[in-house]
């Protein structure tokens, strides 16, 4: 047995229409993106959540609240928010164009990537995190290690609070989605770039988990 999580990248923002790093910073949702958010609610909509997470940013939260609205059985009502599965803090990136990030992030590496999707094809997500915590020349951004920290301590919370069989929805971003994905040993997942909106499900249990749905935003659960 074991708890299945419903892991669901947020809904589009300001910052992903304009292709700007976001991280930590709070945008809004746009209609399109509260649109995801209402799309995902109604593919979710028969699933009764024994636990309802969002990370505690607001573009999360929102999402979540969208996604509970539409849900036909007794789920929670309003989202718990843990700091815990927030996105990867990008320092001295965030609100910065994503072409002109990705230009300062070629002056690390050696080959060309064109990119930054390409640099998490190429290199894999957790050196992606490190070369963005290396040229932040505030050394504000998070590296993997201390990422994965983080996020590794949110899935023992979630563990503390549940039980096999619970069903649990997660509303996350799109770095920690694709990050969790390749501590999971999917480097092959973890190299798509996460649709707003979609879910990631995962079968945890005390000593595995196992990707059961990666970047889905068609199936109706």
């Amino acid at each position: 047995m074991a708890i299945n999580l419903y892991i669901v990248r947020h809904g589009e923002t300001y910052f992903n229409f304009l292709h700007r790093f976001q991280g930590w910073s709070d945008a809004p949702l746009t209609p399109k993106g509260i649109q995801h958010g209402i799309d995902a609610g109604e593919r979710l909509n028969n699933i009764h959540f024994d636990g309802a997470y969002s990370s505690d940013l607001t573009r999360a939260i929102h999402t979540a609240r969208y996604i509970l609205q539409h849900n036909t059985t007794q789920s929670p009502k309003e989202p718990t928010q843990l700091f815990d599965f927030r996105e990867q803090f990008f320092g001295s990136f965030e609100g910065i164009n994503g072409e002109t990030v990705t230009t300062t992030l070629q002056a690390y590496k050696t080959e060309n990537f064109g990119t930054y999707a390409n640099l998490v094809a190429k290199y894999g997500m957790a050196d992606a995190m490190d070369t963005v915590a290396l040229a932040d020349p505030y050394h504000f951004a998070e590296n993997d290690q201390k990422w994965w920290h983080r996020v590794s301590h949110g899935f023992a919370d979630i563990q503390s609070r549940h039980s096999d069989g619970d069903n649990v929805l997660i509303v996350s971003h799109g770095t920690t989605i694709r990050g969790i994905a390749e501590k999971l040993g999917r480097h092959d997942l973890a190299g798509e770039p996460v649709k707003n909106g979609a879910v990631m499900q995962i079968a945890l249990s005390v000593d595995h988990a196992d990707i059961i749905r990666f970047n889905d935003d068609s199936t109706v659960f």
